[in-house]
């Protein structure tokens, strides 16, 4: 059975450093909450291969198109396995995706935020497969989001006993 590294690698991917935070900035919680044989995803929002965020920065339908937006959630996504396999030391620990919250900075009037999301969505499909990354999922519009990121997205995943 191909691992989810190979798979990784097979499509081209890889994970990310961890997320950076601008000067000044200290965040009071960890990436990823493992609890019992849950892990709880805090929200990410898309990165460089350095860790760095991404641009473009803005709102979705104003300074951010929605194939950047769509690109944003794909990053995104590869910034939150990054944190994931640094918690768990493998992401095969992963038996399946069960929840995604994706929030979009959206211009007024932007109502396309389910089609940013599924870059998130499609990345993870693809990465894990039908059975183990099909999950619930919303996708909302945000007046703002911290540091004017495109797109944030938090999750929740079941985990093979360690």
């Amino acid at each position: 059975m191909e691992t989810i590294e190979v798979r990784l690698r097979g499509l081209g991917l890889a994970l990310p450093a961890a997320p950076q935070m601008p000067p000044g900035v200290r965040l009071p919680f960890p990436w990823v909450r493992v609890v019992g044989c849950r892990a709880l995803i805090s929200g990410h929002g898309p990165t460089l291969a350095d860790g760095s965020l991404a641009r473009p920065l803005g709102k979705v339908g104003a300074e951010v198109s929605l194939d950047q937006a769509r690109e944003a959630a794909r990053l995104t996504g590869l910034a939150i396995l990054g944190s994931l396999a640094r918690e768990l030391g493998t992401l095969e620990r992963v038996a399946c995706w069960t929840r995604v919250f994706g929030m979009v900075n959206s211009a007024p009037g932007f109502n396309r935020q389910p089609a940013v999301i599924n870059g998130f969505s499609e990345l993870i499909l693809d990465v894990f497969g039908p059975e183990r990354g099909a999950h619930a999922r919303s996708a909302v519009g945000m007046a703002g989001l911290p540091f004017d990121i495109p797109v944030e997205i938090e999750g929740e995943v079941e985990l093979h006993p360690a």
